[in-house]
């Protein structure tokens, strides 16, 4: 991915980044230091590598058909976001909105499969209940995509 920098002395704080016309312009503040315009290049090149990814996905109708197969709840909105940092997916039974990391767009299908399935079982057990696991394990992947997921995670520091 081309990438070009643009520093501005009117740019305090903020990093921004855009794509136009296949490259990725990124804007950081003329004091940035190389090392930090560096590290901040590496991450919204990922950003928006994530994001490509999870553009090939159709995840409603995807999450239509994991539903259906596993006689689970439909969500009212299923998106992509790129604010969790810590969670593979999140759901808030009340709105029926489901929400999944594009970190996982990257992931073999059987894995976003997954975690779709798990937060699409939370639009009916909102808990981690015994109920709860008995609805995910429909899903025959289920015991290999949390091990796949287990071997992602961070290191804690």
């Amino acid at each position: 991915m081309q990438v070009e920098v643009r520093r501005s002395n009117r740019r305090h704080k903020t990093v921004q980044a855009r794509m136009v016309d296949g490259i990725l312009e990124i804007a950081i503040p003329g004091r940035m230091s190389a090392a930090e315009e560096q590290k901040w290049v590496e991450v919204m090149r990922a950003r928006f590598s994530r994001e490509r990814s999870a553009d090939r996905i159709d995840l409603p109708g995807r999450a239509a058909k994991l539903a259906a197969a596993y006689r689970l709840g439909r969500p009212a909105e299923i998106v992509w976001s790129e604010r969790q940092k810590t969670r593979w997916g999140s759901c808030t039974p009340a709105t029926g909105r489901v929400r999944i990391a594009t970190r996982v767009a990257p992931f073999p299908d059987w894995v976003l499969d997954y975690v779709i399935v798990h937060e699409l079982a939370h639009l009916t057990h909102p808990d981690h209940s015994p109920a709860f696991w008995d609805l995910v394990e429909r899903y025959p992947l289920a015991e290999r995509a949390r091990g796949y997921l287990l071997a992602k995670m961070d290191p804690v520091t």
